[in-house]
């Protein structure tokens, strides 16, 4: 057994932990990355899609230099029933003005990358090797030991995903409510470059976003979501752990191949290959599902820390997940200038997050779960949006049906008394 001491201690080889460990390395303090996968990037399930501004704050250049798949220029989402979707279809040039820019990435990629630029400001990384305990002294933390070695430090950030078990064993954290997170299974889909761009009109290096809610879940919360990638796309379906089983019997395996069957996403993967299939647990409370962020010694950032936000027709954690990363490592910095890592000390990471947009946005979007937590969105709107469009476009010879008398009917079919309560309740999140 060997027994080591840093500056600083960061477990997980995500966005955040290398965030957060390049951010310290550049400031002269030795820092050390244990992460348990074989690589980083090797566990990391998430959609695809990174909002730039968090990771252009850390390293300027990412258009020349990071692993960028598509420039995302066109957003998509899906109301889908078994044969169709209402389709809304979103394209404007302000979309692509550099200080809103959002990429298609493939985590195996990026995450590498990242780690690589920490290890170039001098990071240390330990990969394949799992932190079982939090050692503790004096009433704080001060290392971890993983597998057989002791590392201390002056302070650790637990950057290590959506469970955070040591930071439940700290009691920082409970354990996930099932209505809190939710199941995410993605395939990995590759096509050639050109194909890709047909299939989705866009130019060479532009890419499209795409959510659905419906048929894929069978009515559960939840929805499919699809990303473009440069040679292919990432797709997949999520539903809330609260509501498996709920959705017409529909199984979660089989929710990603209904999605990929549906005839409005057959056609945009036809000849394609699965290059990659994994599932894995997406936090998906925001702001009500956030534990203690820091403690004596320790900190807690990304996933760990329950930074992500699901509005329905937007998905976002990895910019969280960078700026939360970068923010804990400078209230390090600033506790080791003080020599001061007491929760009192490291109490500064709050006041950083406060005048951020990281908690600006997720008390701004608070109660957006417990809206896409309404089944009626996933179920009965989906069909009442193509039983009013069918009635508008479909020309037979028979008489013509008015539009309102359409409306009309398919503000029945959700129930009029439902119908409100779902109005007044997105008034009020809204």
């Amino acid at each position: 057994m060997s027994e080591e001491k840093f500056d600083a201690i960061v477990v997980g080889g995500g966005l955040t932990g290398s965030a957060a460990a390049y951010t310290l390395a550049k400031a002269g303090l030795e820092t050390a990355v244990v992460e348990r996968g074989t690589a980083c990037g090797a566990k990391n399930v998430t959609g695809g899609r990174l909002y730039a501004h968090s990771l252009k704050r850390l390293i300027p250049d990412i258009a020349e230099s990071a692993p960028l798949e598509r420039h995302i220029v066109k957003e998509r989402i899906f109301l889908m029933t078994e044969s169709g979707a209402t389709t809304v279809e979103y394209g404007d040039a302000r979309l692509q003005e550099d200080a809103c820019a959002s990429y298609s990435v493939l985590r195996a990629k990026l995450d590498p990358w990242l780690a690589e630029r920490a290890e170039e400001a001098g990071a240390m990384y330990v990969t394949g090797i799992r932190v079982d305990k939090l050692l503790q002294k004096n009433g704080g933390v001060c290392g971890v030991i993983a597998g057989e070695d002791v590392l201390c430090a002056d302070v650790v950030l637990l950057a290590d995903g959506v469970h955070s078990l040591l930071a439940q064993k700290l009691g920082m954290k409970k354990a996930l409510a099932p209505h809190h997170a939710a199941v995410g299974v993605k395939e990995v889909i590759e096509l050639d470059e050109e194909t890709v761009s047909e299939r989705f009109g866009v130019a060479p290096g532009q890419g499209v976003a795409c959510l659905a809610a419906g048929y894929p879940t069978g009515g559960a919360v939840g929805g499919g979501f699809l990303y473009t990638n440069r040679t292919g796309v990432s797709l997949g379906t999520v539903v809330t752990l609260s509501h498996i089983g709920s959705g017409a019997g529909v199984k979660v395996p089989d929710m990603i191949e209904r999605f990929k069957a549906h005839p409005v996403i057959a056609p945009l993967i036809a000849g394609g290959k699965t290059v990659e299939y994994a599932a894995h647990l997406v936090p998906e409370g925001g702001r009500n599902m956030m534990p203690e962020l820091f403690w004596n010694g320790v900190l807690l950032a990304g996933d760990a820390a329950g930074f992500v936000i699901n509005m329905g027709y937007s998905f976002r954690g990895m910019d969280f997940a960078i700026e939360s990363g970068r923010l804990a490592a400078e209230t390090i910095i600033r506790a080791k200038e003080r020599n001061d890592f007491s929760a009192d000390g490291l109490s500064h990471y709050r006041s950083l997050l406060e005048r951020s947009f990281v908690l600006r946005d997720l008390r701004h979007y608070q109660n957006m779960p417990a809206l896409m937590d309404t089944r009626q969105i996933y179920d009965e709107l989906p069909a009442a949006a193509a039983e009013v469009l069918c009635g508008l476009f479909r020309v037979d010879g028979s008489e013509p049906q008015r539009p309102s008398k359409l409306i009309v009917a398919a503000a029945r079919s959700l129930g009029l008394t439902e119908l409100l309560k779902l109005g007044a309740k997105a008034w009020g999140t809204l």
